[in-house]
């Protein structure tokens, strides 16, 4: 039994003997051709949203840094607390209704930005929107993992995270252009309209979900502890998860504070900024087309290390160099690794965590990078205001680097158990 264990845990951080879909073979699924379809419009929406609210609070009612920082404090705290809880009823209630019903209701909120011009309405409704969200998102994870094939996970999370980085790209040139020219307005309608036609595209999928297992525990507190207990259990996904959140601890500190070192150290404007952000966007989506291939050699804990290792070496670059063309290199970069820690992430959690612990497990991931990225947003300003910015970015650099040497200490590691273990099974 103990042997047997040790081989199971073994075979999760190693590479995968079945191939690989491809982007052509995944989106030939014509159920995860409509989910993706459904992702684009949708997240393509959100960003013209959050663009429109900016320009909102920032020109129409002149907003403090204060303030345009509480809207993200609001959207992110539900995810880090009520997504635990959420993820408790996604495993119990039915996938396709909660994320229809989660759809309508968040284009219903959008509408009403429509007609809000109070900065406490507006956090008031951020703070719903992703309380709604935080059941979507663990929903959507259970309905991949049930329209895709095991082989073909790889792929369809990093179609999804491709539709996320383009809309980041395209999608505020094109809402700067309508707040500009036609006000904050149609904005909101066409987010709004984005909700209702994902709607629209779930309704028509069929998503067979397995009954939860005979004795699954019933009420929520139990079921939270089922969760949780799973997780930290299983060594992968628990070691990819403390990953992920350290590694979002310090990527939030350096994005945080980007704008401020293009305008104190590289001496330049927004465009600037903005075109450097976009620059992570395509790296990520440069990432995600190599990863799928990268897979069927390389395990995903080691893909989620090398993205930490890379992201790493990113940061360090910008804070080393200080010119705008390395700041460009490394942002290519910055975003080229994160790809590869959030697709192999995904993947990884959606293949080795039973079907009825899917929307908790999802769950939990979502509200520690919630809380990473809360954390950081509130140390990040403080440490740069008494180390200075650069030397803020070199311990970020730092931290992520030695996340990714302890990884893979403990990869070989465990290489070496389930070694001597074979070997012992052998005899």
């Amino acid at each position: 039994m103990l042997v047997s264990s040790v081989e199971e845990g073994f075979h999760s951080i190693m590479p995968g003997t079945t191939p690989q879909l491809s982007f052509r073979e995944a989106l030939g699924i014509r159920a995860v051709r409509r989910l993706w379809f459904a992702q684009i419009v949708s997240v393509f929406g959100d960003f013209l949203a959050v663009f429109a609210v900016f320009s909102v609070v920032t020109f129409e009612l002149h907003g403090t840094p204060v303030q345009l920082a509480l809207i993200m404090v609001a959207f992110l705290t539900p995810f880090a607390f009520v997504s635990p809880l959420a993820g408790v009823y996604v495993d119990k209630w039915n996938v396709k209704a909660t994320m229809i019903a989660s759809d309508l209701i968040r284009g219903v909120l959008v509408i009403s930005l429509l007609f809000v011009r109070d900065l406490y309405a507006i956090y008031a409704i951020f703070f719903a929107l992703s309380t709604v969200s935080s059941f979507f998102m663990p929903a959507q994870s259970v309905a991949i993992r049930a329209l895709a094939p095991m082989e073909g996970l790889m792929a369809v999370n990093a179609l999804m995270q491709q539709a996320v980085q383009g809309s980041q790209i395209i999608a505020p040139a094109l809402a700067g252009l309508l707040v500009q020219f036609a006000g904050s307005n149609p904005c909101f309608v066409f987010d709004s309209f984005s909700f209702f036609f994902s709607a629209g595209m779930v309704a028509t999928l069929a998503i067979h979900r397995a009954p939860a297992a005979a004795g699954a525990a019933g009420t929520v507190l139990a079921s939270l502890r089922e969760g949780f207990r799973f997780i930290f259990t299983h060594s992968a996904i628990s070691f990819v998860l403390v990953s992920m959140a350290s590694g979002m601890f310090a990527v939030r500190c350096f994005g945080t504070l980007l704008s401020i070192y293009v305008r104190d150290i590289l001496h330049s404007t927004a465009d600037v900024f903005g075109y450097l952000n976009s620059l992570i966007g395509i790296g990520m989506i440069a990432g995600s087309q190599i990863l799928p291939r990268l897979a069927r050699r390389v395990s995903k804990p080691q893909l989620v290390l090398y993205g930490l290792n890379g992201m790493g070496l990113a940061v360090l670059l910008t804070a080393v160099f200080q010119r705008i063309s390395t700041t460009a290199l490394a942002m290519l970069g910055l975003g080229f690794a994160a790809a590869f820690i959030m697709i192999s992430a995904s993947t990884l959690m959606q293949q080795e965590t039973p079907h009825e612990l899917l929307g908790r497990v999802s769950s939990s991931m979502m509200c520690m990078m919630a809380v990473a990225q809360v954390v950081a947003m509130f140390v990040a300003g403080p440490v740069a205001e008494r180390a200075g910015i650069r030397n803020l970015y070199f311990g970020s650099a730092a931290m992520l680097v030695a996340i990714a040497i302890i990884g893979f200490a403990r990869l070989r590691g465990r290489a070496e158990i389930a070694a001597q273990a074979a070997a012992t099974a052998a005899d």
